[in-house]
């Protein structure tokens, strides 16, 4: 049985993290990476299959997990670390010239744990649902793929025929969660392009959806995933998990708003957000 407040800790770690790397690199985007953060630790932490000293980009035998709201590195790079991918003090080179770790991820820069490039968005999807049907070609059984996408990012077209490719396809290896914060760069998803009838929207293209209504809770989160694997081997349809997650979580000047999707903290800001997060594994 998982360990929630073990859980807890270090996503109250990865939060300060990603507080102290944006805040350094006077640049990045906080708000979106702390309302994920607790998704990214369940699977990390709990969840995902890999060994991080055979890593190699292939995923072959490990689960894989892909970033496809690629303006949340700095959550990508903190789990990354905390996980022994790479030294944990190297967080402290986000967004530094010649770091490898760019303000969105990339492959050329050798980090481990990267799969494929992302910060484009609506291509993340695609790129995880390839990985997907390579694992089903290659006759890979209970090894998954994970995709974390935006709800800002679903206005995109190109997440829609990557939807309707995998249903038709029945890449039920697939479990993609959407972080429905509600919350994108110009206002709210409503105001920029609502109403998003999310939930719909998947259904309709043949997926199963499953609404987590405390997005921000690790034990919902985990048994999400519980579900989501029963279905996909009964039905052979792909599943979206819908995060109800608040922005900027864990933090209360930044929950909420969209004010915070891409600026950085001032170091006094950034003092006062750190009084609220508990420091768990110790800074880098």
């Amino acid at each position: 049985m998982a360990d929630i407040q073990k859980l807890n800790e270090i996503a109250s770690q990865i939060r300060r993290d990603i507080i102290r790397m944006v805040t350094g690199a006077n640049s990045g985007h906080p708000g979106g990476s702390l309302s994920s953060t607790d998704v990214v630790t369940a699977l990390y932490f709990e969840e995902m299959k890999y060994n991080v000293k055979s890593w190699s980009r292939t995923g072959k035998g490990e689960d894989m997990f892909f970033l496809s709201a690629g303006h949340e590195s700095p959550l990508l790079y903190s789990a990354l670390a905390r996980a022994g991918y790479f030294p944990i003090n190297e967080l402290a080179t986000f967004r530094k010239i010649h770091s490898r770790l760019q303000g969105h991820p990339a492959t050329d820069t050798g980090l481990p744990g990267i799969y494929a490039a992302s910060g484009s968005l609506g291509q993340g999807l695609s790129v995880a649902i390839g990985a997907a049907v390579g694992k089903k070609l290659e006759g890979e059984k209970g090894k998954y793929v994970y995709v974390l996408v935006g709800d800002g990012e679903s206005q995109e077209g190109q997440i829609w025929e990557a939807a309707e490719f995998a249903s038709h396809h029945k890449v039920n290896n697939i479990i993609a969660f959407t972080d429905w914060n509600g919350q994108q760069i110009d206002g709210t998803t409503e105001e920029v392009i609502g109403p998003d009838n999310l939930e719909q929207k998947w259904k309709s293209f043949g997926w199963n959806v499953i609404i987590v209504k405390d997005g921000n809770n690790i034990a919902e989160i985990l048994q999400a995933i519980k579900l989501a694997k029963e279905l996909e081997e009964k039905e052979e349809k792909p599943v979206m998990i819908m995060l109800k997650t608040v922005m900027g979580k864990g933090v209360d000047f930044m929950e909420g708003t969209c004010a915070w999707h891409g600026k950085a903290p001032k170091k006094e800001e950034m003092e006062k957000a750190l009084e609220q997060l508990k420091e768990t594994l110790g800074d880098y």
